[in-house]
């Protein structure tokens, strides 16, 4: 293996929870309550998936009206709030001195990455980074990780796909990429097992590799 491509909410940064509070709060505003399996649906989901699950529960919303306010909120959150996930800080630098090539490749806006990259202090060690508005078509569909293979110049079977959500490894999968689970807030499903590997932080993934 020669690349890691990594997700970056809820698998290197501590977000999704910070997300989740934000869509529970705009919930509770308008006097609703999210499914318990909302978090499950959403989490790396691609704009397309994102608006019907949208749509299913605050149903009397713009999808992207509700998006914008949940950036909103997100944004003023990550100022204080927004942390590393375990291992990440030395999993990062591990997998550069080995000779791997790193990248980004997240649903999310790029100047929002970019600034969530640079204030927790881990953007240098990507080579590429790849957002959600530079493919047409989010994950689960594979176009962000074949792009991010792309431009790392390897062969999407020479690259790990590290992520926290049953999107993304779907993804991973359809791009032929070698899907890595690190679970979040969504738990391993057993329908996973057959093509994906989980560890249960970055930290027992770089020791089995490196």
């Amino acid at each position: 293996m020669k690349g890691a491509i990594f997700d970056m909410d809820g698998l290197l940064l501590d977000s999704e929870r910070l997300y989740q509070s934000c869509w529970h709060r705009l919930a509770r505003d308008r006097g609703l309550t999210l499914p318990s399996d909302f978090a499950v649906r959403i989490t790396g989901s691609g704009p397309k998936q994102a608006h019907l699950v949208l749509r299913s529960c605050y149903p009397d919303d713009d999808p992207d009206a509700l998006t914008r306010e949940c950036m909103a909120m997100m944004v003023e959150r990550e100022k204080t709030d927004l942390q590393l996930k375990p291992g990440a800080a030395d999993l990062l630098p591990a997998l550069k001195k080995a000779g791997y090539r790193l990248a980004v490749a997240s649903s999310s806006p790029r100047d929002m990455v970019l600034t969530n990259l640079g204030r927790t202090g881990i953007d240098s060690y990507f080579d590429v980074v790849v957002c959600g508005d530079e493919v047409s078509r989010g994950k689960p569909d594979p176009d962000i990780f074949l792009l991010a293979a792309e431009r790392l110049g390897l062969l999407p079977g020479d690259c790990y796909v590290l992520e926290d959500s049953p999107n993304g490894l779907l993804a991973a999968r359809a791009a032929g990429c070698r899907p890595v689970m690190i679970p979040d807030l969504v738990p391993p499903a057993p329908e996973f097992a057959g093509f994906a590997s989980v560890y249960p932080d970055l930290t027992a993934f770089g020791n089995a590799i490196l």
